[in-house]
């Protein structure tokens, strides 16, 4: 198909351009490090150390997921256009939703390799050294799933982004504020407005709702309403339990397919 070919250049460019290395060498060194950092309290919650590893990785996974996924994609459009090649790939026989689907496959193969490595090695060493149960296992697998689509969400994201700049430099302004408020500035104000209400109607009902459709928060729920042990060692039971268990996996696999349809939107806009 002819996506498929579109992947194959950007994969070749992403090999070049040490992309990557870089993302997997990043994504290790952190896993690494917050794993044995995090693994002090394993003996007080009575967990074994993949356990807590995994809910350590977790929240690296929310920072640092998003991040890596935005650094790549924003450049995938507005990138093009200032360097004068769009209008080049504009002249191939492939449609602008192929071009874009033949990019997000390169980059997510990108972000792919990094999180499995990443996130697997920290795992691997971590059961060596602390032990692994089976729920602890299959948590792994699932963060390292999560932190997959999670990728993919701000991949598309940085394309719509990428597609509405007028150069790459302010592609790359808008990225770093969309990663502030998605994943920081979001929280920030679910807090404030909880602090507010106390007991009220929003922390009651509206609030885990409100909270599971940031894809961020989405993916951190996720993870943590479907294994006992890392909502204990997250110390987040209580915001899991309040949602259904197919809210937080529902809200992360739509939004991919919904910020696809905005960067297509987007995209069909920009003039090479």
């Amino acid at each position: 198909m002819r996506f498929l070919a579109i992947t194959r250049a950007e994969l070749t460019i992403l090999r070049r351009n040490l992309w990557i290395f870089m993302a997997t060498l990043i994504m290790l060194a952190f896993a690494l490090a917050l794993s044995f950092a995090g693994s002090a309290p394993t003996g007080t919650l009575g967990v074994d150390m993949l356990t807590i590893s995994v809910a350590s990785m977790t929240t690296l996974s929310v920072y640092l997921a998003p991040l890596l996924a935005l650094m790549m994609g924003f450049d995938a459009i507005a990138g093009d256009r200032d360097r004068g090649s769009l209008a080049l790939l504009l002249t191939y026989p492939a449609g602008r939703g192929e071009l874009l689907a033949g990019k997000f496959l390169a980059h997510l193969a990108a972000l792919t390799i990094a999180m499995v490595i990443g996130f697997g090695a920290a795992g691997a060493i971590a059961a060596w050294f602390g032990g692994a149960g089976a729920e602890s296992l299959l948590a792994l697998a699932r963060l390292v799933l999560t932190s997959i689509l999670l990728g993919a969400v701000f991949l598309v994201l940085g394309y719509a982004i990428s597609a509405l700049a007028n150069s790459t430099t302010a592609a790359a302004g808008l990225s770093a504020g969309l990663w502030l408020v998605f994943v920081v500035l979001f929280d920030l104000a679910l807090l404030g407005a909880v602090v507010m209400d106390g007991d009220g109607v929003f922390t009651q009902s509206i609030f885990p709702w409100v909270m599971v459709a940031n894809p961020a928060d989405a993916f951190r729920l996720w993870n943590i309403a479907a294994s006992e042990g890392v909502a204990l060692s997250s110390g987040m039971a209580g915001a899991a339990a309040a949602l259904p268990t197919w809210a937080a996996p529902l809200s992360l696999l739509a939004w991919p397919i919904l910020g696809f349809l905005l960067a297509r939107a987007a995209f069909q806009k920009v003039e090479p």
